[in-house]
């Protein structure tokens, strides 16, 4: 495959036309992994902290939320719904007893008996939820950081292009919400604490769950939120929309000479923040090849621009995989197909000291994939879709090395250590590509027989 170098201006296409991010006016082109030269200028416009929670949007919360509970082995931890006096929406709140994963499911209640005001999340809107759900499926409706000073940060967005989605208001006393247009029909959430917030279980008008109605022992080892993958029509208006906006950097970029097979690929930009605690990596497909892109079918199947998939973070990626493969035939998420066992063969020299044999056995044992950058190691693993449409998925990862010391001496690792798995695109975009051919073959086979 030739090298594939995308050069893009600001021109509207007719999938989406309404899109926010197809309206601005920069110009951006991708150089490749090669010629990708790294740099942190520290340009974001409002001060960032990290995700504060991923909200999905779904037919019924309950139980779209207890299926992601047992199959991330992620407690469900906060409730606001009609037992808390919210009688717009019910959502649901996972998140692992240690570290700062937050995801919220949030299904609505019939408008008929709803008081607006009982809202926990303040921009809630019954019809656009519908709007949305009869549009993508299960998905991610929004991102909120916990930034500074939500209503800064909104300023400073819209101030510089960003497409307002909710005005900032204040709830509970405690905690500012602000939302802007992110790509598609995901928001950007702005989340800011203006007074000591301990005594909040997560957000004013959220409850803790009781002991009794929630898997409270559940562990697996997931801890936090390294990245959040979108996939959108043309890369170019979109990362200019967005830099534009928040003042991100460019972390890295892979085009489909590097990542792509002979028969699919991509191209794909990495965002980030100053302190690079916020990965948001954007894909769009390339034409012209044997198959179909994966990043064409998920825009079809999603009916345009969303989040294609979630990488959690584990402390110990083998005891995870155990556990949440345990769950895969009984409620639990399944797994896209192992590489061959050649490509574990191979794995010793790829992998350096950073495992040991018995390690790349039990690599191969789960089906874990393993790269390597210039400064630590990556181990991941990728489910099948989670709703009933081939879109959204989960990636399972856990980064080795890249240890610093912040000024006060606390060690923490360094963002997108051992980088994206770009070694391991082809093993990925392989198995996708069977997925999809059995997929088309049932398909054929249907048709056939009718």
């Amino acid at each position: 495959m030739g090298k594939q170098t995308l050069t893009t201006t600001s021109t509207s296409t007719s999938a989406a036309n309404d899109s926010p991010e197809l309206t601005t006016g920069g110009t951006f082109k991708l150089v490749g992994f090669k010629n990708f030269i790294r740099a942190n200028p520290r340009s974001d416009f409002f001060s960032v902290k990290r995700f504060h929670h991923i909200e999905f949007w779904c037919g019924d919360a309950t139980n779209t939320s207890r299926r992601f509970s047992w199959s991330l082995g992620i407690p469900i931890t906060a409730k606001s719904d009609l037992s808390t006096g919210n009688s717009v929406h019910a959502s649901y709140l996972l998140r692992p007893v240690i570290g700062g994963l937050n995801f919220l499911f949030t299904a609505p209640y019939s408008p008929s008996i709803s008081t607006p005001s009982s809202a926990a999340i303040p921009s809630f809107s019954t019809s656009t939820h519908r709007d949305f759900t009869a549009k993508h499926g299960l998905g991610v409706c929004a991102f909120a950081l916990e930034v500074e000073n939500a209503y800064t940060a909104f300023s400073a967005s819209v101030a510089r292009g960003a497409k307002p989605r909710f005005e900032p208001v204040t709830i509970g006393g405690h905690v500012a919400v602000a939302e802007v247009h992110l790509y598609g029909d995901v928001v950007l959430r702005f989340v800011s604490y203006l007074k000591d917030a301990d005594s909040l279980v997560f957000l004013p008008g959220f409850e803790a769950m009781d002991e009794t109605a929630s898997f409270k022992e559940l562990d697996y080892g997931i801890r936090r939120l390294d990245h959040a993958v979108g996939n959108v029509p043309e890369l170019g208006p979109v990362v200019d929309y967005i830099k534009r906006f928040t003042g991100f950097h460019e972390f890295a970029e892979f085009t489909a000479e590097d990542v792509g097979t002979a028969e699919s690929g991509l191209n794909s930009v990495v965002l980030a923040n100053n302190d690079e605690t916020v990965l948001l990596p954007l894909n769009e497909p390339v034409y012209g090849t044997k198959r179909k892109s994966q990043i064409q079918t998920y825009l079809e199947h999603n009916e345009g621009a969303g989040v294609q998939h979630l990488a959690l973070v584990t402390e110990d990626i083998f005891r995870t995989l155990k556990e949440m493969r345990k769950r895969s035939g009984v409620g639990g998420f399944e797994f896209m197909p192992s590489p061959p066992p050649t490509y574990y063969k191979n794995l010793k020299s790829r992998a350096g000291e950073a495992l040991r044999d018995e390690q790349i056995q039990e690599c191969e044992e789960l089906g874990i994939l393993v790269d390597r950058d210039d400064q630590g190691t990556l181990l991941q693993i990728f489910t099948k879709p989670v709703g009933d449409r081939p879109t959204i998925f989960i990636e399972i990862i856990q980064r080795i090395g890249c240890m610093l010391k912040d000024e006060n001496g606390q060690v923490y690792q360094k963002g997108g250590c051992g980088g994206f798995g770009k070694g391991n695109f082809s093993e990925l975009f392989r198995s996708i590509e069977e997925y999809e051919k059995m997929l088309e073959a049932k398909h054929v086979n249907q048709v056939a027989a009718a």
